[in-house]
């Protein structure tokens, strides 16, 4: 039997990585894919373990191999999900998660329409904005961009199965967890 996909996604800055790492703290089995970026590392992130952080030339040439199930340039960024690992999870019967933008969730879909996919929501756009501003690690012009991408990925929620909105975080956990204790419970 093979094994789920999660597909979590959302605008930048809402949380997605703080949930995807404490469900996976509550859901011990689930594998998460580490997607590849070209952006460079975040002061708390960690080589292969964050993300694994890639030059334009490597990407491209991993890109033409075919060795992504999903790309995308997001915020002046390449980031993908390479393919190996995840179809390997999958056959081995493993729940696989991934932690990526909307662009991304939609090629997903495309080549894995069994996935689940859930849409992570900020409690405001105001809100996140504030959380965007406190990590402070993005120039204005840059958070701007963020800010006009979220406005525009708020209106794919319609293409997802789930929405939780991130507003408290041990709450959002318990709705993430939930989905997939009963994904794992539902007769295919």
């Amino acid at each position: 039997m093979s094994g789920l996909l999660f597909v979590l996604s959302g605008p930048s800055g809402v949380g997605k990585s703080t949930l995807r790492k404490e469900v996976m703290k509550r859901c011990p089995t689930l594998k998460y894919s580490v997607s590849c970026t070209t952006r460079p590392p975040r002061r708390d992130e960690e080589e292969g373990v964050d993300y694994y952080f890639i030059d334009m030339k490597t990407f491209e040439q991993m890109k033409e191999r075919g060795e992504f199930i999903e790309w995308a340039k997001v915020h002046g960024n390449y980031y993908g999900t390479p393919r190996r690992p995840v179809e390997e999870w999958l056959k081995e019967g493993f729940d696989v998660i991934l932690e990526i933008d909307v662009q991304g969730a939609k090629q997903v879909k495309e080549n894995y329409p069994e996935g689940i996919f859930i849409f992570i929501a900020p409690p405001s756009l105001g809100v996140l904005e504030e959380r965007i501003r406190r990590r402070s690690s993005d120039p204005e012009n840059e958070i701007l961009l963020r800010m006009t991408n979220a406005h525009l990925e708020m209106q794919s929620i319609r293409d997802y199965n789930y929405l939780v909105i991130n507003d408290v975080l041990e709450e959002a956990v318990d709705k993430l967890r939930s989905i997939i204790v009963a994904e794992k419970c539902r007769i295919r």
